[in-house]
């Protein structure tokens, strides 16, 4: 672990008053600094002298602003190391990174870049309580890269994520935080280039202190580094002022390096044997998929990791991050996954990262590499069997039930993701452990989860063999685009019950931009290298797709306004509490469910009955006030109506305690929200009705008041 006071010296840096830079390698006989002018010419080059601890240091008046340098390494070229003193490398701890070679070609080389003041203003970071966050993943360029209401150059950048009609965008949908795709400085792998493809979502980095140039404005780039690092920072107080947070998918696992014989720009000619994984034979342990894999059992390795996460919360003020492939992070020197591993109980103990929310994306390639629900305490994960079930529920046992006539499953493993998967989070993560989500950047759209029965990746150039084929996906009879009204209205209400699913279950909602819109990528499920209208969010929308926008707000509306869908712990008992929402489960008949009810495939039809305290000061209705640990406190209640069945059902709200009716709030069978308002429907406790499927309906619960108030 290390010491949360202590403060990096690599890097470039300041020792009085004296430029510095200092590079680790622990396999180094020799180690240059070289100064670089803009057509990637060596002008100057200055030996580096090694220092206790395999660091080597270099003073160099010329190390200012703006300054390209780069460093060479001499040391072995056999067993693990991998030397070539004549190699230009990056310094893992550059602040900018640009290539001064060609894109068929490049010469990866650092900028230097020197604090300067930034005016931040009045504006504070959100530091919303994890029960508020609704996550919103997008990608920097392909989010406002069509955006007709910003001016051209703006477009795709930084500076348009931050465009008030943008934040506006993201605050009438009701978003809390946005998670951005990677933004580290990154590189295209070689065989793109050789396709003349580029690496679109930027999981390939290059830079762990660099924000990714291409993302910014034209002005900002022609202007230089610190153009680039004051358009980030105007983009995240822009967010902050409008209460959102800026979280970043950070990729900490891999490099863009690749494989053994692939290019060397970094850590490779540093020092191979230390940073990289590596079996007792001397080869790459590739746990990532991508060729390498960084060695967190090294304490440098740990610490470049802590000092880059420092430096874009203290420098960038970002508030969270989502780790890529975290379970790499989490392995040990026999490369086996820890729970307590010293790099994630680092992360989560130093105070200079004290208020930031992490979130683990838990697995990787490797052996026993599925660790969700694993990782230690105030981690968040991204919960995949959340959404697998919520898939099998709405998408895959729809369709087999309709082709053989019964469903495979009962709504069992649904209900428990529903409650904030206990089975998978201790009590002492509670439900905020799991971040919940039916669709990514990885995989199908929302859109094209309801519209295609197999991913259509031709166009990523790998012949079909990259995507996941397990997509739980349903076309509803025709593959892709279809002119059949029917199968377009179950399309879209089956969209609308996958969304309810993520945003009114226990957890931490997640949506990938644009499923609120109902964008689609034509049925490919992996188009990392697709930077086109393919990926790109459209900002025209027709009034199908402004209907499903309207749902999303309203259903986020409905979160926001009751805490009972928001528990920050679990409530196992029959009790009330504050944190945690109780939970009662009755049948379609209005009966409590019983042991049997939950794994049979006619058990589909749920009702649950939920209630907890909100304090009084925290509502906006009023009702007969508690008195709870000394504080006034009411009773907020919902009543969620699940089916998930094409058959229509009899159903019999339940009759408990004062309960005298149900009023209908929202409705996934409906095209638009607003006709849930205006149905007037109200389900009175014990009555038979109707009830339409496969679908979502949210009820407020109207009670009997005593005569008097606290």
């Amino acid at each position: 672990m290390l010491d949360s006071q202590t403060r990096s010296d690599l890097g470039v840096t300041h020792h009085q008053g004296i430029a510095r830079l200092r590079v680790f390698s622990a396999h180094a006989s020799a180690m240059t600094l070289c100064l670089i002018d803009a057509d990637g010419t060596v002008t100057r080059t200055v030996d580096m002298a090694s220092m206790p601890g395999g660091i080597w240091q270099a003073e160099c008046a010329e190390l200012v602003n703006g300054q390209r340098y780069a460093v060479r390494a001499d040391g072995p070229t056999t067993g693990t190391s991998a030397f070539d003193k004549h190699r230009l490398l990056v310094e893992p701890y550059a602040r900018q990174v640009s290539n001064v070679g060609t894109v068929a070609v490049p010469i990866w080389t650092a900028q230097v870049v020197e604090s300067e003041p930034f005016d931040w203003g009045t504006v504070r970071a959100p530091l919303l309580p994890l029960r508020d966050v609704v996550v919103y993943e997008a990608h920097v360029k392909g989010f406002t890269q069509l955006a007709p209401h910003m001016p051209e150059h703006l477009r795709g950048s930084y500076a348009g994520l931050a465009h008030e009609d943008t934040i506006a965008y993201l605050q009438s949908v009701g978003i809390t935080a946005v998670e951005l795709l990677p933004v580290h400085a990154f590189a295209s792998e070689s065989f793109l280039r050789r396709q003349g493809m580029a690496n679109y979502w930027g999981y390939n980095t290059l830079g762990f202190f660099a924000p990714h140039a291409d993302y910014a404005s034209p002005g900002a780039r022609a202007a230089g580094p610190h153009a680039i690092a004051r358009e980030f920072k105007g983009m995240v107080k822009h967010l902050h002022a409008a209460g959102i947070e800026v979280y970043l998918d950070v990729v900490y696992n891999h490099t863009s390096e690749g494989g053994r014989g692939d290019e060397t720009s970094m850590f490779r000619g540093l020092d191979n044997a230390t940073y990289y994984r590596h079996d007792m034979h001397g080869n790459p342990v590739d746990q990532t998929g991508c060729g390498n894999s960084l060695d967190t059992s090294e304490a440098i390795v740990r610490e470049l990791i802590i000092d880059s996460l420092r430096y874009w919360v203290e420098e960038f003020r970002i508030d969270g991050f989502r780790f890529d492939l975290a379970a790499t992070l989490g392995r040990n020197a026999h490369h086996a996954f820890e729970r307590h591993h010293p790099l994630l109980e680092a992360i989560v103990s130093d105070e200079r990262l004290s208020d930031t929310k992490l979130i683990a994306e838990p697995w990787d390639v490797g052996m026993g590499g599925w660790q969700t629900g694993n990782f230690p305490e105030d981690w968040s994960e991204w919960n995949d069997s959340f959404r697998d079930h919520a898939r099998s529920f709405w998408v895959r046992d729809i369709a087999e039930a309709r082709s053989s006539g019964v469903h495979p499953e009962g709504a069992g493993a649904f209900s428990t993701s529903l409650a904030g998967s206990s089975n998978m989070f201790s009590d002492e993560r509670g439900p905020l452990a799991s971040v919940n989500f039916v669709t990514a950047h990885d995989g199908f759209t929302l859109r094209d989860l309801v519209s295609y029965n197999v991913k259509h990746n031709l166009q990523n150039a790998e012949l079909g063999r990259d995507g996941t084929g397990d997509n739980r996906s349903w076309n509803f009879g025709v593959e892709g685009p279809s002119d059949s009204s029917s199968i377009e209205t179950l399309r879209r209400r089956s969209m609308r019950n996958l969304l309810s699913t993520v945003l009114l279950s226990a957890g931490v909602p997640m949506l990938t931009a644009g499923d609120e819109v109902a964008r689609s990528q034509k049925g490919n499920n992996n188009p990392y290298n697709q930077d086109s209208p393919l990926t790109w969010f459209s900002w025209d929308l027709s009034e199908i797709q402004l209907a499903q926008l309207a749902h999303t707000r309203r259903l986020i509306e409905l979160r926001g306004k009751h805490q009972v869908l928001r528990p920050s712990s679990f409530n196992h008992g029959h009790a009330l509490s504050e944190h945690g929402t109780r939970r009662r489960w009755f049948d379609a008949l209005g009966n409590p469910m019983g042991d049997g009810s939950w794994q049979g495939p006619g058990g589909r039809t749920l009702q649950v009955l939920l209630d907890a305290y909100i304090p009084e000061a925290d509502a906006d209705f009023t009702g007969d006030a508690v008195l709870v640990d000394g504080e006034r406190m009411l009773v907020d209640r919902l009543l969620l109506v699940i089916h998930g069945s094409e058959d229509d059902a009899a159903l019999r709200a339940p009759a408990v305690d004062q309960v005298t009716g149900y009023r209908l709030l929202w409705d996934s069978t409906h095209e638009h929200p607003d006709e849930a308002l205006s149905s007037s429907r109200v389900l009175v406790p014990g009555q038979l009705t109707g009830l339409a499927g496969p679908s979502v309906q949210v009820y407020a619960v109207d009670v009997e008041h005593a005569h008097h108030h606290i």
